[in-house]
């Protein structure tokens, strides 16, 4: 009574009740059980974690630099570039252009070719000795690839991966693709993969095979420089590159004021930080409080991963203009360049599942704070909305699906029975039922031909329907988060394993309090059946 008092209570207030967030794009989903009480320092990173870039406009304004070829996929792709509202394009559109200008003056072919924001997802793999993506499964078999830019058929890749597992583990074989960068230069190798196959790839060049010509991509695409220029751009108008969100620091105040130490470590420098965090909190906040304000300790230039994984020196930021002194222990309020998260654990007097850690990088993130120091994690993923909203709008496509699929197991059925049922007769023995067993060779065989027919009917509809699930996120590779109808992706894999909670922007805390309780959803087992009573069966202790 008291429960149901409540819930009355926040429908009263407004207040969705906390489940409720589950059915929504902008939810926070959970796949460790996690307590926010029990958390008494929040540690986000800043690029596209607490920070998003506005395509629409940042992407105008840099027209007059790009080549005619960037600009017509920029127009051929302007509707999902608006519409997605995913800043990342940016920095791919960059990347990938500046990847193939070192490219051209290497000497590479790469006239005609135009960066393809659908040709390629995050949580691909490339393998690099055969010159292909693929899409792996949460066990690492191989559901879909492609050589160069051209899908292989299920025929090809079961005769090229029957045998085979992707294990990321062999880093001289796999690239997992985790962030932009990785994504631009994925796009480049595999059209480049197309001209190495023409024979279009001059000799002069060396003898080159998959995996030297990623190696010379790679080259190519050097990152720090890229993101050095963009980084000057942005700085310079960023009102005309950053995408404003309210709501986010008013979410970060929500967790300061209940106590919880808020932590900034990114691997930006200072200039960029300050610069950045500037524009887009202060505005939002209230009675002229500043983002310096918001976080007790900020660690810029913090060189993740390794500041997971061991010490650096620190060094405190002193001036305006990013003049630092050394140091050994970060205080309340101050701004550090370097260090390491040991140091700030003794800093804080707190450490291990005491801080949640929110960042955007499957690798550099979530996975090293918490494998190195098992802090809490939480995974930014900006796709996942879109992938939400595709998701629902596909309701309709995989329930047609699953319901053919079924059709197609009963109708199954009754053909492995009658073929049984001829199989046994043929040794002398009856059918597993009177009626099979009665059933002369002329009606079995009919009745078995008929249900080829049947069977090859409804592969011909499934077929071109299980090829083109997901296709409303990509119409090559599907849904991020899956791989086939029934399983999970390797990337969905990486995020269960590592992230405790996920979501697609930070400023969804918002949305619940600093003391929410995420409970992790029950996990269901191939025989969870049992909780399911068939109508048909009784109860095995009414049958005794």
């Amino acid at each position: 009574m008291e429960a149901q008092e409540a819930e009355h209570l926040l429908n009263h207030l407004g207040i969705p009740d906390p489940f409720s967030s589950r059915y929504s794009p902008r939810g926070i989903f959970c796949t460790r059980t996690l307590n926010l009480r029990s958390i008494s320092a929040i540690g986000y990173d800043m690029d596209y974690t607490l920070m998003h870039y506005n395509v629409a406009k940042g992407m105008m304004v840099k027209m007059d630099v790009y080549s005619i070829h960037v600009i017509y996929a920029l127009t051929y792709h302007l509707n999902h570039l608006v519409n997605s509202k995913d800043g990342t394009l940016v920095l791919l559109f960059w990347a990938y252009d500046y990847c193939m200008d070192n490219l051209k003056n290497m000497g590479f072919p790469v006239d005609g070719l135009s960066f393809d924001p659908e040709l390629v997802i995050r949580g691909l793999v490339i393998d690099k000795e055969k010159g292909n993506l693929v899409k792996a499964d949460r066990f690492g078999y191989v559901k879909r690839a492609m050589h160069g830019t051209t899908m292989l058929s299920t025929q090809t890749l079961s005769e090229m991966y029957g045998r085979e597992l992707v294990d990321l583990r062999k880093e001289s074989r796999w690239e997992f693709l985790n962030t932009l960068f990785s994504v631009s230069e994925a796009v480049a190798y595999m059209q480049l993969v197309d001209r190495l196959d023409e024979g279009a790839i001059a000799t002069d060049l060396g003898p080159l095979d998959y995996k030297g010509l990623y190696k010379a991509v790679g080259k190519a695409l050097f990152r720090a420089h890229v993101e050095g220029q963009l980084k000057s751009e942005i700085m310079s108008k960023p009102e005309l590159f950053v995408e404003p969100d309210p709501e986010l620091p008013l979410a970060l105040l929500d967790q300061k004021e209940a106590g919880k130490k808020l932590l900034l470590i990114t691997n930006s420098d200072y200039h960029y930080t300050e610069k950045m965090m500037q524009h887009s909190f202060n505005r939002f906040l209230p009675n002229d409080m500043t983002w310096r304000d918001l976080f007790d300790i900020v660690i810029v230039s913090a060189r993740k991963p390794e500041f997971f994984q061991m010490a650096h020196p620190m060094y405190e930021v002193v001036t305006g203009e990013g003049l630092m002194r050394p140091c050994f222990k970060a205080n309340s309020g101050g701004v550090y360049s370097g260090g390491s998260a040991q140091m700030v654990e003794k800093s804080l007097g707190i450490q291990g599942d005491e801080i949640l850690y929110v960042g955007d990088h499957i690798y550099t993130d979530v996975s090293q704070s918490k494998v190195h120091l098992r802090w809490r994690t939480a995974l930014i993923c900006r796709e996942l909305e879109e992938e939400y909203s595709a998701l629902v709008h596909s309701r309709g496509h995989r329930t047609t699906l699953i319901e053919l699929i079924n059709q197609k197991e009963l109708v199954g059925d009754l053909f492995n029975q009658l073929r049984l049922a001829l199989q046994r007769r043929s040794k002398g023995r009856p059918a597993q039922t009177l009626a099979a067993t009665h059933m002369d060779d002329k009606e079995l065989n009919e009745s078995i031909q008929k249900l080829l027919i049947v069977m090859q009917r409804l592969d011909n509809k499934i077929g071109p329907m299980m090829e083109s699930d997901g296709e409303l996120f990509n119409k090559r590779w599907g849904f991020l988060s899956r791989a086939g109808l029934w399983d999970k992706s390797h990337l969905m894999r990486q995020i269960e394993k590592y992230a405790d909670i996920y979501t697609s922007r930070v400023s969804n805390f918002l949305h619940y309090t600093p003391f929410m309780y995420f409970r992790a959803q029950e996990q269901t087992l191939a025989h969870d059946s049992y909780s399911f009573h068939h109508p048909n069966h009784q109860d095995a202790d009414e049958e005794q």
